[in-house]
This record gives structure tokens, C-alpha cells and sequence, in this order.
């Protein structure tokens, strides 16, 4: 149940993955590096209100200058402002022009003297300036902004082809126009009015600096992010490389074994990587591994089944085919008893061979419990005697340690012990005693069965474990046992992380001697 919910939950956290969901491994990973470098290129974008913060502050600084220098101008003498002029063109750095009331230009900083500054000529530029012009284009295209009006000096020289002289002259108020220099600088003009005969001032700067400023950080960014992006790039090609290709030729090969055209198709197990690919590789291939066992172990089993029923089945057959045949009636009841021997045979072996196919699915379903396996053998010799199944042998149970605790199913176990007895029994002479020790040393339980039969030979003591094996006393009546006795109890003693083995007795007298080993609880 638990299994089921965890599988259910798995499968809903995959669906919710959506359209990530049916995303490539490898485009998913180049999608997880890249966007929060697509993110940290978004800066670029943010100059733009940087750019914006930094004309705001010049707007104020070329108002105060104009209206600084306006007052400076006032009351000066037409001498004096024509130096005035001259000389604060010079020092800031921009073009100082002035007009009358009527609106006549009479004197320009860049007429009296040498012009203090000059816009770059867009011919001149190199691919670098080409680019940080079309960088500053696709910027302001992408956030939207206003478009800005080219810096051109008009033809005619009075104060009305300028609109922000225009509005200084109507209103009295400084005013402050921006626009785009031939190389895409922004060039400030402020006009204020001086004094109060109707004259006005206009400056213009070029403020270079604010371009150069905006262009320096975001190339310095766009150069930083496309670094970064190239290497993301590089090593996400590489990340997925090393888990995607595995990953494919582990399902390439997953998909042959599937088919089942090549039998000899290996699964790889890259031993030399120690990460969770690589466990998935030797997982997959030792499951693949398990599985071709299982398969060829129930290719055999069903081999063997066939070959088994087809004695009893034969013999059967035999006897009933010559029933009305034989008119003596003693012939009659041999072959009678030959025909319910034969049905009983078939019977005990499809019993056997059910209980062998279903150990491992009922083991993995069956809730294990704690209990004393000196109390279940206990419990098993008391109830085989009130049966009498154990045909005049003594059953003898000594234990060793405080106590014999382990964890299982206790059916299964009983089963195992049951299957011991039974083959202990079967191989013991008449009267004879059969032993079982229940020996408790650390962190494990043994349980062994001794017999006093002909033992079992060293070169067999492994195949008695395997199934339809069987080497039957000569007196035992043929067809008494399936032989799957023995190979039932090690399958359950494999399950419940055990071992069952075979050994000669240990005070070196004849008989054999099964020896079931388990973990004790905890």
C-alpha cells in the first residue's frame, strides 16, 4: 500500500512537471544555466534607467549653471559679458550664446573664442563605436523609449529657432531641452533669462561623459554575460554529455535485452564512474543479470516440471490401458494401486511445484514478525508426534543462548523446519534419533538438523539443494518425494537473508547434518 502511494505521488510530481516534463535531459539543463544568466543580462536593460538618473541630475546641474550664469551677466558691462561668456564657455566646458531683447544673437562663446568642445564625427568611428551606437538603439527600442529630437543648429541665428528660448522668454523661467548629438551622445541646452531688460542665455553641453559612463558599464556587463554564457554553455554540453550518453546507451541496451534479439547483449556497468550514473549502470545490469538467472531458472524449472510428470503420467497411462485388458483380479488391483499411486504422485508433485513457484511472491508480500525459533521447533516436534509423522524417531531438541530471536514469516519457517525433519526422517535407520541444535552466537540463530542416515557425499552437498535432485534410500518406495523438499526450504531461507547448507556431523559418525543459519532480530 505504501509502495503504491509513494509510486502515485512520483508519478503526479512528474506530470506536474508539464512542459518540462517532455523537455529533453539536455535542453533542460542548458534552460537551467542559461536563464539566470538571461536574468543578470536583464542589467543591461536596467542602465537605462541609470542613463536616465544620471540626465536628471545634469537637467538640475544645467539649470543652476544657467541660471548662475545669467546672474553673473545681469549687470555687467557688454565688454565684460563678452569675457564672461568667453571664459565660462572655456572653464565648463560648453557654448555660451547670448540675445537680446529682441532676440538677436550678439555674442557666442564659440565665435568670440575657440569653440570649447566639438561633436565627434560619426565617419571617424571604428566597428567599437559602431556597435555601442547600435547597442544604445536596440536598448531603447526594447524598453520603449521616447525618441529624442537631433541636435542640428539652425540656420537662423535668432532665439525663435530655439524652442526652449522660446518658452524662457515668454514664461521668465529657465528651461531645459535635451537632444541627440550626430554620435548619439546627449547634448543639454538651458536657457534663462538675464536680468530683466529681456535679454536671455542659452548653454549647450555635450555630455559625453554620460554616454561613455552607460556604454562603459553595459559593455563591461554584455562582455562579463557572454563570457559567462559561453562557458554555461560549454560546461552544460559537457554536464549533459556525461549524464545523457550513459544514460542512452544504458537504454539502447535496456531496449535490446527487451527485445530479446541478442542473447549475449551486455548491459555496460561503467566501473569507472562512482556516481549515481554508475550505480544506475551496475544496478541495471545486475537486475538484467538476476533476471536472464531468473528466466533460464524457470526455463529449466519448466523442463524439469515436464520430465517429472511425465513418469508418473506414463505410468499411469500404462496402467490404465491395460485395465480392460487383464481379467485376473489380483492383476487388476496391482494395477489399481499402480493408477492411485501414480494420481497421488501427480498430485503431491503440482502441489510442490505450486508452492516453489510462489515463494518468492508470497515472501514479498508477507509481513514478518519476531519470534523464538526454539519455541516454533517446539511446537513442531509436539504436533508431528500427536500426527505421528515421525514414524518411531525420537526427536531430540537441545539449545544453546539466552535466546534464539529472529525475524520472519512464521509459516515459512515451519515449512523449512517441517521440510528438514521430513528428509531427516526419510534417510534415518528405524529407532534411530534425529538431532536438532538451536544455537544462538551474536548476531545469528543457527538451527541444525542431524540424522544418523548414509550421509551425504561432499561433491553432492550442493546439489541436494537444486530442484527434482533427490538420492532416496534403496527400501524408500519410488515416487515418495518430489525433491523439491530441500530446494523450497533454501529459497525461503534466501528470503528471510539466511542460508541453508549441508554439512557431515560434527562427532564424525554417519549421517548428514542441514544446517538453516539466520540474522537474530534486533
Amino acid at each position: 500500500m505504501a509502495d503504491t502511494l509513494a509510486r502515485t505521488r512520483l508519478d503526479r510530481g512528474l506530470d506536474s512537471l508539464g512542459w518540462a516534463g517532455r523537455l529533453s535531459l539536455t535542453s533542460r539543463i542548458l534552460v537551467v544555466n542559461i536563464l539566470p544568466l538571461a536574468l543578470l543580462g536583464g542589467g543591461i536593460f536596467y542602465l537605462d534607467s541609470y542613463r536616465k538618473q544620471l540626465l536628471a541630475e545634469r537637467y538640475s546641474l544645467a539649470r543652476i549653471e544657467a541660471q548662475i550664469t545669467a546672474e553673473a551677466l545681469a549687470g555687467a558691462t557688454r565688454e565684460r559679458q563678452e569675457a564672461l561668456v568667453v571664459q565660462i564657455g572655456r572653464e565648463q566646458r560648453m557654448r555660451v550664446r547670448m540675445y537680446d531683447a529682441e532676440g538677436r544673437l550678439w555674442a557666442d562663446s564659440f565665435a568670440l573664442a575657440e569653440p570649447s568642445f566639438q561633436f565627434n564625427d560619426v565617419k571617424d568611428d571604428d566597428f567599437s563605436e559602431d556597435f555601442a551606437q547600435m547597442l544604445d538603439r536596440a536598448v531603447d527600442t526594447i524598453v520603449g523609449a521616447d525618441p529624442i529630437q537631433d541636435y542640428v543648429e539652425p540656420e537662423d541665428p535668432s532665439a525663435d529657432a530655439w524652442p526652449e528660448l522660446k518658452r524662457a522668454r515668454e514664461e521668465g523661467l529657465s528651461q531645459i531641452q535635451l537632444r541627440d548629438a550626430p554620435d548619439g551622445t546627449p547634448v543639454i541646452n538651458a536657457a534663462a533669462p538675464v536680468g530683466l531688460n529681456g535679454a536671455t542665455l542659452l548653454t549647450t553641453r555635450n555630455a559625453v561623459d554620460i554616454t561613455e559612463n552607460v556604454r562603459e558599464a553595459r559593455s563591461t556587463l554584455g562582455i562579463a554575460v557572454l563570457l559567462a554564457l559561453g562557458a554555461s554553455i560549454l560546461l552544460s554540453l559537457f554536464l549533459a554529455r556525461t549524464i545523457v550518453a550513459p544514460l542512452r546507451l544504458l537504454a539502447g541496451a535496456a531496449l535490446r535485452v527487451r527485445q530479446g534479439r541478442e542473447r549475449s547483449v551486455e548491459v555496460p556497468r561503467l566501473p569507472q564512474r562512482r556516481d549515481e550514473i554508475g550505480l544506475l549502470a551496475r544496478a541495471v545490469s545486475d537486475m538484467t543479470d538476476a533476471l536472464r538467472q531468473r528466466i533460464d531458472a524457470v526455463d529449466s524449472f519448466a523442463a524439469d516440471v515436464a520430465h517429472e510428470i511425465k513418469n508418473p503420467l506414463a505410468s499411469l497411462r500404462s496402467a490404465i490401458e491395460s485395465l480392460p485388458r487383464v481379467e485376473d483380479p489380483d492383476v487388476r488391483r496391482q494395477l489399481t494401486d499402480i493408477a492411485t499411486h501414480d494420481v497421488r504422485r501427480i498430485d503431491r508433485l503440482v502441489s510442490e511445484i505450486s508452492d516453489a513457484s510462489r515463494i518468492d511472491a508470497e515472501m514479498s508480500r508477507a509481513v514478518r514478525e519476531r519470534l523464538d525459533l526454539a519455541r516454533l521447533v517446539e511446537h513442531i516436534i509436539g504436533s508431528r508426534e500427536a500426527r505421528a509423522e515421525n514414524q518411531d524417531h525420537r526427536v531430540i531438541l537441545h539449545t544453546y543462548g539466552r535466546s534464539a530471536m529472529v525475524t520472519g514469516v512464521p509459516a515459512r519457517l515451519e515449512r523449512v523446519i517441517e521440510n528438514l525433519l521430513d528428509n531427516a526422517i526419510s534417510f534415518s535407520p528405524l529407532d534411530a534419533s534425529v538431532e536438532i541444535e538451536v544455537r544462538t552466537e551474536g548476531d545469528r540463530v543457527t538451527l541444525t538438523v542431524c540424522d544418523h542416515g548414509p550421509g551425504i557425499p561432499e561433491d553432492s552437498r550442493e546439489k541436494v539443494f537444486q530442484r527434482f535432485h533427490s538420492i532416496r534410500p534403496e527400501a524408500e518406495d519410488f515416487g515418495n518425494h518430489s525433491g523439491l523438499g530441500l530446494a523450497i526450504a533454501r529459497a525461503i531461507a534466501e528470503a528471510h537473508d539466511g542460508t541453508l547448507t549441508a554439512h557431515s556431523r560434527a562427532d564424525g559418525g554417519t549421517g548428514a547434518c542441514l544446517r538453516l543459519e539466520l540474522p537474530a532480530a534486533r
